[in-house]
């Protein structure tokens, strides 16, 4: 994996696409710190690489949903069933209020 300062990118794009069209992914980095990716596309992949990427983002989202429900700790059948009771309780009192 090849990386590329932001500097480089503006300042050298022919080496840019070189690097790209050798490598097939590039990252480039801001003040030392990776923050986007570059990737060559092969002909006729463009929809199936853009689906991918935002695959990949989607599991990254999942995946930091998942780390934080279990830093918090799960909640039981018992809490679960109470929560559902009480939206259930408030939808009744809200249509009861419209009568």
């Amino acid at each position: 994996m090849e990386f590329l300062t932001s500097r480089e990118l503006s300042s050298e794009p022919r080496q840019t696409w070189e690097k790209l069209s050798r490598a097939g992914e590039l990252v480039i980095t801001n003040n030392g710190k990776p923050t986007a990716v570059i990737v060559n596309i092969s002909d006729g992949k463009f929809e199936e690489t853009i689906k991918l990427i935002r695959l990949v983002k989607d599991l990254q989202l999942l995946q930091s949903v998942w780390a934080e429900a279990e830093e918090r700790g799960a909640i039981g059948d018992e809490e679960i069933n109470a929560e559902i009771a009480a939206a259930r309780a408030e939808m009744r009192s809200n249509a009861q209020g419209r009568s």
